[in-house]
This record gives C-alpha cells, structure tokens and sequence, in this order.
C-alpha cells in the first residue's frame, strides 16, 4: 500500500472506532493478508486487534475458514 502498511492501516481503523464509540466487539473484521510470516508482525497484528491473519499466497478454502470463524459466512454459502 502506498500511503501506510497493513499494520498502521490496522492501527488506523481501531483509532478510528475508538473515536466514535463504537465498543471492539462491533468493530470492522479485519483479516491481515501478508507476505510477512514471521511471530512478531504476526503478534503485532493481533494486539492491535486484527481478527484474523493469512499469509501469502492466500488459499481459498483458509481464506473461506477464516471468514466463517468471523460469521460472516455460514458453511451453506461457501461453496458458491
């Protein structure tokens, strides 16, 4: 990303809520996509709140997995 990585676009959105009010639980899902697999990018993501982490290259049915922890898509819809 040109302006910011994922981290402090990460970092930005929670500021974002935060200032508005809106509590964490009701927050954006964000799933960090990244070429970086090392612990501490992968630690710095979950502090800052991300709820999920795939690095690349992504795989479908991972991907699939991750959205359906978040409940944003139930096993029915997934095969589409």
């Amino acid at each position: 990303m040109p302006e910011m990585d994922g981290q402090q676009a990460l970092k930005q959105i929670r500021k974002l809520e935060e200032e508005v009010g809106t509590p964490s639980s009701e927050g954006a899902k964000i799933i960090m996509t990244t070429a970086l697999n090392d612990i501490q990018n992968v630690k710095n993501a979950y502090h800052s709140l991300c709820d999920g982490y795939l690095v690349k290259p992504i795989i479908k049915a991972k991907l699939i997995e991750e959205i359906q922890k978040l409940g944003l898509l139930n096993a029915k819809n997934a095969t589409r």
